[in-house]
């Protein structure tokens, strides 16, 4: 997409810089450059092995962080692409969105934080901006990967502008981003993009990921709203298809369906608010990306289907559960002899407690796993 093609809506192919001065490229763009860090980051490869809801030792066909992460960005991207936004920065940030997740998905994130609940808490999200602005080490002269501003404000702030910095500052240290992000101005589209994005992705491929494990069925399905349309139109193939095409053609149509209603509701709230140009987007107090009501109502309802169903099921707490086990166990003895496992230069950036939370977060399930049989 050449200059031209962008929207007066979009984040502008020139970035106002990062935080270290760099010289530009001659082949890519900002947002491509900061795609490409994401992509060739430690983090980035070690998604592969994080669990989404099956902890990654279950099979090799259920969804992980780095699949869903990348699905993610596939819906972002072509929404950027319909409003003519910046889809390079959409990819980035859905792409990065989950760096930080910690091992054994939410469970492990929650037992994380009990963990540092003395020593300012632990959380995906700033997690992610601690690895991108801290804990990667890629370049001679400075820490983590420099992304730019635009980035940065996109992974602050995809669920909205920030109020209270506290747990930003107890998490990544006091001004880390040199006075250069404004935390109460609206985030981007792009942003936003991104965020709904990931909503969709996790609704539509976790129910087939869940249809394929055998949670639940078609008939359980007929049950909400909305999805009870799409089964009807492909329970009739059954006797001629595997069950697992049809459980595809079903996403798709999911996948589409709220799509298409981001489309109509984002354009609707754009006109409602009088959007002009970036600055109002940025100035606006209302999320401009949404679903309609009724959409809203099927997001709420399959959550709650999905917790009820999947993410609580029996075989999936019983893993989750030796996860937070492992986690709590692996912070205890790390702390009592971290110059064992941590390397001595990074304890004397941090507190011990951060740096060894910093190394749980980054492990995958199997690591976390295999080490915790070699020291409990």
């Amino acid at each position: 997409m050449q200059k031209n093609d962008y929207s007066l809506l979009a984040t502008p192919l020139r970035s106002a810089g990062r935080i270290y001065k760099e010289k530009t490229s001659k082949f890519r763009t900002y947002y491509q450059r900061d795609r490409d860090r994401i992509i060739h980051s430690t983090a980035f490869r070690r998604l592969k092995h994080k669990t989404q809801v099956f902890v990654n030792t279950a099979s090799d066909h259920y969804r992980t962080r780095i699949t869903h992460s990348m699905e993610v960005s596939q819906i972002a991207r072509t929404l950027g692409k319909i409003f003519k936004l910046n889809d390079d920065l959409c990819e980035t940030l859905s792409l990065a969105h989950d760096l930080g997740h910690p091992p054994f998905g939410h469970a492990g994130e929650k037992e994380l934080n009990n963990c540092m609940k003395n020593f300012g808490g632990f959380d995906h999200n700033i997690q992610t901006l601690r690895i991108v602005s801290i804990i990667e080490k890629k370049y001679y002269n400075f820490n983590g990967l420099n992304l730019t501003l635009e980035t940065l404000d996109g992974l602050l702030k995809h669920n909205g502008p920030i109020s209270n910095i506290k747990n930003y500052q107890n998490i990544l240290g006091k001004n880390v981003f040199k006075n250069k992000i404004n935390f109460t101005k609206g985030p981007s589209l792009e942003a936003q993009f991104s965020s709904i994005s990931d909503d969709i992705a996790y609704n539509s491929h976790d129910l087939e990921d869940g249809l394929n494990a055998g949670f639940f069925n078609l008939k359980h399905l007929r049950e909400i709203p909305l999805i009870s349309d799409i089964v009807k139109l492909h329970v009739k193939r059954l006797k001629k298809n595997n069950k697992e095409l049809i459980y595809r053609q079903i996403t798709r149509d999911l996948i589409n369906k709220m799509v298409s209603d981001v489309v109509n509701t984002t354009n609707y709230n754009i006109k409602k608010e009088k959007i002009k140009n970036i600055k109002d987007i940025y100035n606006t107090k209302v999320k401009l990306v949404n679903f309609s009501s009724e959409m809203k109502l099927f997001d709420k309802n399959i959550k709650l289907f999905l917790n009820k169903n999947m993410y609580n099921n029996p075989s999936v707490l019983k893993k989750t559960k030796q996860g937070s086990s492992i986690i709590r166990l692996l912070f205890k003895k790390i702390k009592e002899k971290p110059d064992k496992f941590i390397k001595n230069n990074d304890l004397k950036m941090f507190t011990k407690e951060r740096r060894v939370c910093d190394f749980i977060a980054g492990m995958t399930d199997r690591y976390a796993i295999n080490l915790y049989k070699t020291i409990k």
